[in-house]
């Protein structure tokens, strides 16, 4: 049965906020609330960047049922994969194992700010291979002595273990990265922009590599954009935090700064294009429903804003979600 989650970003709004959104996602029905983990936003004039490991903490305190996912978090630089392991165990104990951890290989405007050199995807593969085996490892109560070429424990061990079993999704957009998913995650995070380039480049290479490895189909999840807006105006204010997110350079920026100057040197209209629009909730089934019927994926992240965020979680949960679901629940 598909499942529904709700995206909550950093990069929008303050950790407080994001709180109270999970309350509210929670409140309306969905199933998970997953939640961006950035050290930078993607423009320096609005948004946030909370620490994503804290603001989950606090919502596994404020919420009872709703599942907690990372949307991701990255293992290879800022973090040590064995720290992130932790993070993970502290997170399913204080969530009473609500907790899922997602991974992805990166981004340049979270990893330069802080000196790191951005290497090829080569190394992030290679980085995240390592990373994938010591997160399990470790969160599977392992006392690890290991010995890579990028990372290094010495009679490592989790003293506050999860107290179930902890899944570990990764974010793919190719090929590549999804026959390293099947191998070592148990799940597989896609955006989904066109749904045949999705099942053709992620979904169906990770499924037919699990089988060939002798696993079992990995969990898929799907997230898509859209902006719920009555008119251009108001879809521009909504969007204002996440416009240097489709701007030109984006791979390479390290100074959100920079990326607010490429976007804003943009025609308004080609950004709005790039995502996907509704004025009312009815239009966000069809925006949604593909995910649903042609990918089947196993969870449907919505990845929404508007100007009145509260409003638009209540109106998903009375509107949009009751239909997918029987939509889900068709033969």
């Amino acid at each position: 049965m598909t499942r529904f989650a709700y995206f909550g970003g950093h990069e929008q709004f303050q950790p407080e906020t994001l709180v109270a959104h999970a309350r509210a996602a929670e409140e309306a029905g969905f199933d998970m609330v997953m939640v961006s983990e950035h050290f930078n936003p993607w423009v320096d004039d609005h948004g946030g960047a909370g620490f994503a490991f804290s603001t989950l903490g606090a919502m596994a305190a404020a919420t009872q049922r709703i599942e907690l996912v990372t949307g991701v978090t990255t293992p290879l630089f800022r973090f040590h994969p064995a720290i992130v392991a932790q993070a993970a165990a502290t997170l399913d104990r204080l969530s009473g194992g609500r907790f899922t951890l997602g991974v992805g290989t990166g981004e340049n405007i979270n990893e330069g700010p802080l000196g790191y050199v951005f290497p090829a995807y080569a190394e992030r593969a290679a980085r995240m291979t390592e990373a994938l085996e010591i997160m399990r490892r470790l969160l599977d109560g392992e006392r690890l002595n290991y010995a890579g070429t990028y990372y290094q424990t010495k009679q490592s061990r989790l003293y506050s273990p999860p107290l179930h079993r902890v899944p570990i999704w990764m974010a793919c957009g190719g090929p590549r990265s999804a026959v390293l998913a099947s191998k070592l995650a148990d799940g597989i995070i896609v955006s989904v922009k066109a749904v045949d380039a999705a099942l053709a480049e992620v979904v169906e290479p990770v499924q037919a590599a699990a089988k060939r490895g002798g696993r079992p189909p990995l969990t898929v999840v799907t997230t898509r954009w859209s902006i719920l807006a009555d008119s251009d105006d108001e879809a521009w204010q909504a969007l204002l935090a996440w416009r240097g997110l489709r701007a030109p350079g984006r791979l390479q920026a390290v100074d959100p700064a920079q990326l607010r100057i490429a976007a804003d040197a943009l025609p308004r209209s080609e950004v709005l294009s790039r995502y996907s629009r509704a004025t009312e909730p009815a239009q966000l089934i069809d925006i949604y429903k593909p995910l649903v019927d042609e990918v089947k994926a196993d969870v449907v992240t919505f990845q929404i804003t508007s100007i009145d965020q509260t409003s638009t979680i209540r109106r998903l949960g009375q509107e949009v979600l009751p239909a997918l679901r029987a939509i889900a629940a068709t033969p």
